[in-house]
């Protein structure tokens, strides 16, 4: 039986007396495409950072490929928290120099950058169509662009897990469609393993292929269609949440 990507078991975590996280276990495969969801302070963020070894959990223990995440320690992973788009107008950096902090984070800052670097960083860029933009300004660029700059970053690192919190805020509906088409190419061609936090759960429902609902406890952990048949969502969300799933 294969090792589970990410193993999380009994994790519990609180904030003085506020209890975030109580007792949430739950196993990953490799090659998932996962939807997190849950009301505003169920403890996503917080599962986020023990997951990426930010934060230690205060009972309980995750695992990567059967190893123990160690805090400060996630250069498997690739993470885009929220509001990455949301940059200082004057910030004088290109778009290939963003991407190839995902390979300074590999070789640690002083470490000077060698072709093979510079191969992945080209390949990334490749990757989300944005190669012919490398030279560029990133605050240049749309909100959807900048977006697609930030995972090429996170994909120079050859990551197995890419954690996106919230990425859609502030992009239109139409850079929106290209971001979760390139995410479902990423997933399926490449076999990344993908977990997206979201509170656009409508487009988030129709795009993965497995949804873990948190609120403090693990409510759910399964595929989205049984989700809504089963009024999960309705009885973490209330009566008056409305929501599509739409066919493939």
């Amino acid at each position: 039986m294969m090792t589970p990507l990410i193993q999380v078991e009994h994790v519990s975590f609180s904030y003085q007396e506020q209890v975030v996280l109580e007792d949430v276990s739950f196993d990953i495969q490799s090659g998932e495409f996962i939807g997190l969801i849950g009301p505003n302070g169920s403890g996503k963020t917080t599962l986020l950072k023990i997951v990426l070894g930010l934060l230690k959990p205060q009972h309980g223990s995750v695992k990567i490929l059967g190893k123990s995440v160690q805090v400060g320690q996630y250069t498997q992973l690739g993470y885009i928290p929220q509001k990455m788009t949301q940059l200082e107008t004057r910030f004088p950096i290109t778009v290939e120099e963003v991407v190839s902090l995902g390979r300074v984070d590999r070789r640690h800052l002083f470490h000077q950058l060698n072709g093979q670097d510079y191969q992945a960083v080209t390949e990334a860029l490749h990757a989300v169509n944005l190669n012919e933009y490398r030279q560029r300004l990133i605050t240049d660029l749309s909100g959807g662009q900048q977006q697609r700059a930030f995972i090429a970053k996170a994909l120079a690192g050859n990551p197995k897990l890419l954690i996106l919190d919230e990425p859609t805020v502030g992009i239109d509906t139409q850079s929106q469609e290209v971001f979760y088409t390139l995410l479902a190419e990423l997933n399926k061609k490449r076999g990344l393993t993908i977990i997206i936090v979201s509170h656009d759960i409508d487009v988030v429902m129709n795009e993965v292929n497995s949804v873990l609902c948190l609120n403090k406890n693990l409510i759910y952990h399964g595929n989205p269609k049984e989700f809504v048949q089963e009024k999960i969502l309705e009885q973490t969300y209330g009566k008056n949440r409305k929501y599509v799933i739409h066919g493939h």
